[in-house]
């Protein structure tokens, strides 16, 4: 084996090994860089946001911690995909302080910053979970509609006046008959084809706006309307702390599960007779995917209401940078939607002088990416 020289010049050959005075102040030096460039901009936004000494606290306690992880991933690379094996040291970047300043002082606060973060990886995890189990790239919560029918059961909470724990058990109850309508249909009529299921989602969807509408006929004008409207848009201003706390602990939670059925939701890819091969219990591990991916819809629902076209955008981008596995597709299109929606929410409320609807401008992306997957998708029937 060779032996390395420890000498200064050891610092730039390959596997050189620099001598201990070197290596203890490099160390050192990269340690007060990497503190200043984690604990300054956690400052900076505490103080844009006004936030109590003990929650400015956590947020540099946070951004120390996140840093120290992904520094280690980066040391020790999980599979070969996960981390370069280099010392790279991470902090928080800079890049991101005027959109997270523009956030925080503007109308929400970091409600609004939790809100979208939470928001934004439920949508995908839940539109990914949903691709897994149909084994159909365009599926997500909007095309089996249900976002659709879990806003129609916030509206109809609205409508009679019930509190929190009943809009978010009606979005449920309502998404959740909105996914066993848009899957009976195909099986009904014998053509469980990708077009069929997708065809089937917008007839759904189409039913569901058409009670939304009946919802808003029957609202009155002054009070429960706006609230109505609201839902249907979709915008983190109004998110509080409090909803954030209410709803935030529920969707991490359902998170955590699909997470740990992330290599079940592989084998359910390979179709039901390997999976039944490979011992897996196919409609059990369904109808759980099913029901957590509806919960998380749902719960986003009752947080900013409906925010389209997420659930099928950011899947596909994840699959991009990590492949289909889902073992890694699930946490990064968390973490990639999460990053997208903290843009679109930034550039909602800085295009123009009021605020803009969520909806509005993930549509604007969503639509023609939607056209550019039917184009790629070939020989889909």
């Amino acid at each position: 084996m060779r032996k390395f020289t420890a000498d200064p010049q050891a610092l730039f050959r390959y596997r050189g090994l620099p001598p201990v005075g070197l290596t203890v102040s490099m160390a050192l030096q990269h340690l007060v860089a990497m503190i200043v460039g984690c604990v300054t901009p956690a400052i900076i936004i505490a103080h844009a946001a006004a936030l109590t000494h003990r929650e400015q606290v956590l947020l540099i306690q946070a951004s120390l911690v996140l840093s120290a992880v992904t520094t280690l991933l980066q040391l020790f690379p999980i599979g070969g995909r996960f981390g370069s094996g280099l010392p790279v040291i991470f902090g928080v970047s800079f890049a991101y302080l005027p959109s997270m300043q523009a956030i925080a002082t503007g109308r929400g606060g970091m409600a609004a910053v939790a809100g979208a973060m939470l928001v934004g990886g439920a949508l995908a995890l839940a539109g990914t979970t949903f691709q897994g189990v149909f084994r159909n790239p365009l599926v997500s919560s909007d095309m089996l509609g249900v976002s659709n029918g879990a806003c129609i059961g916030a509206a109809l909470s609205i409508l009679l006046g019930l509190g929190a724990a009943a809009t978010q058990g009606l979005a449920f109850v309502f998404g959740i008959a909105a996914v066993l309508i848009t899957t009976a249909i195909p099986r009904f009529m014998r053509r469980e084809s990708t077009i069929t299921l997708v065809l089937s989602g917008i007839i759904v969807s189409g039913f569901m706006s058409s009670m939304m509408g009946l919802i808003k006929y029957l609202a009155d004008a002054e009070t429960q309307l706006p609230d109505i409207v609201y839902w249907t848009m979709g915008t983190f201003s109004k998110v509080t702390l409090d909803d954030v706390k209410a709803i935030g602990p529920l969707i991490l939670a359902v998170a955590a599960v699909l997470l740990a059925l992330s290599w079940r939701l592989n084998l359910l890819a390979l179709g039901d007779a390997e999976a039944r091969t490979l011992g897996v219990h196919v409609r059990r591990e369904r109808r759980i995917a099913i029901v957590c991916a509806t919960l998380l819809t749902a719960s986003s629902v009752c947080l900013t209401g409906t925010i389209g076209w997420v659930g099928l955008i950011m899947p596909h981008i994840a699959r991009r940078l990590v492949g289909s596995n889902n073992v890694r597709c699930l946490p990064v299109s968390m973490l990639v939607s999460a990053i997208f929606m903290l843009i679109i929410d930034t550039a909602a409320r800085t295009l123009t002088g009021g605020e803009l609807p969520l909806s509005i401008l993930t549509g604007a992306l969503g639509a023609p990416f939607f056209a550019l997957i039917l184009v790629k998708q070939k020989g889909v029937e």
